[in-house]
């Protein structure tokens, strides 16, 4: 295992026992949270720990009910597909095998978004997401379970894939999603609800989490949150995580992957995102595509290979399925730099401002904010 790889403290919280504390907490039996009659979770995308304490005075509320273990880990890569695959199904990329933003299909030159990509690229969401989604089991078992979100995640490949077997409910603002979770978990005892919050994510995307924007944002947030948690029914517990934090990486840290950069020769296929690149290698060419990139990057980012990314635990146990979407070559951002592929048409991605998906605490370290019964 290269030496310098950061490594998680084996006491360290994960973020795909969540769920099941929180199932745990329904029988009195959690080791993470209070007996509760039914659970919430909140995920306010993009929300690190790091991010919500650096910006304490915007969430006075959230800052106040964070004491220090709350927190957990979220998975590598730290991306909103593989995270929240595995919040919903308990288990590491490595199983579930959504490894990244953009994952190469083996065998194919195609590598489809994770997120929004599979209609589009045919990924069927009942086998390419492998493991079985926590409500799915519980459902089954007689629990009530409810996901909470905007109408247009309803029924979509990711959500079939990783929430199946909840009802969808379908609210608009955030004060609405939030009263509609309370209402359902004080109306079935016993049942989990699952409340999404993409805003800051969005935000932070497009102007970055220290913009003036994204702490009005955070601010309206925490708000909300006190305003609910005063009033929210005796017995209800809630939690709010987050699938990743967020770096601000500005246009003049870019690295632009233009043509003739030694960097791209003998790379077929370029996926993940921009600060964990997923490099697919020409056949033979692995090594030395890894040795490439260790030149020239590995004074600002982590350069493995898969075999090492697969030895080193980066992405838990890796079912024989998922090795050929990982990676022949992985870079992952250790500075505030971003890689674009500069040759494709599309310079939109460029825009983009908040950024996260490596190894760095700013976007692994993700809040574990007790509420109502739990606090």
């Amino acid at each position: 295992m290269p030496s310098s790889l950061p490594i998680d403290p084996p006491t360290a919280r994960s973020l795909t026992g969540v769920l099941s504390q929180l199932i745990a907490s329904v029988s009195g039996r959690s080791d993470w949270f209070a007996p509760a009659r039914s659970a919430i979770v909140i995920v306010a995308d993009g929300l690190g720990r790091g991010n919500l304490a650096q910006r304490a005075a915007y969430a006075r509320f959230l800052s106040e009910r964070m004491a220090k273990r709350d927190a957990a880990r979220t998975v590598f890569p730290a991306t909103t597909a593989a995270a929240l695959s595995s919040l919903f199904t308990g288990v590491l990329p490595g199983e579930h095998g959504i490894v990244g933003y953009r994952v190469r299909v083996p065998g194919t030159a195609s590598a489809p978004n994770q997120l929004t990509g599979w209609e589009q690229d045919g990924l069927d969401p009942l086998s390419w997401q492998r493991a079985q989604p926590v409500f799915e089991r519980e459902v089954a078992g007689g629990r009530r379970c409810f996901v909470v979100s905007r109408a247009q995640y309803a029924g979509t490949g990711f959500t079939t894939a990783t929430v199946r077997g909840a009802e969808f409910v379908a609210a608009t603002g955030i004060g609405e999603r939030l009263a509609m979770a309370e209402a359902l978990a004080g109306a079935h005892d016993g049942s989990l609800v699952y409340v999404y919050i993409p805003e800051l994510d969005v935000i932070g995307h497009a102007q970055g989490w220290e913009s003036d924007r994204w702490s009005a944002e955070l601010e309206s947030l925490d708000a909300e949150l006190r305003r609910w948690d005063r009033q929210l029914a005796p017995g209800i517990g809630a939690v709010l995580t987050a699938d990743h934090g967020m770096i601000d990486v500005p246009a003049h840290r870019h690295v632009l992957l233009g043509e003739g950069d030694p960097l791209v020769d003998e790379v077929e296929v370029i996926g993940g995102e921009p600060r964990m690149l997923h490099l697919y290698a020409s056949d033979g060419a692995a090594e030395r595509v890894a040795s490439r990139w260790r030149d020239a990057e590995s004074d600002r980012s982590w350069v493995v290979t898969r075999e090492e990314a697969i030895d080193a635990g980066l992405f838990g146990p890796v079912h024989p399925e998922v090795v050929p979407r990982i990676g022949d070559v992985l870079v992952a951002a250790r500075s505030a730099v971003a890689y674009y592929d500069d040759r494709l048409a599309d310079k939109k991605p460029q825009r983009m401002v908040g950024q996260h998906g490596s190894l760095t605490d700013q976007e692994r370290i993700v809040p574990l904010v007790r509420l109502g019964a739990f606090a």
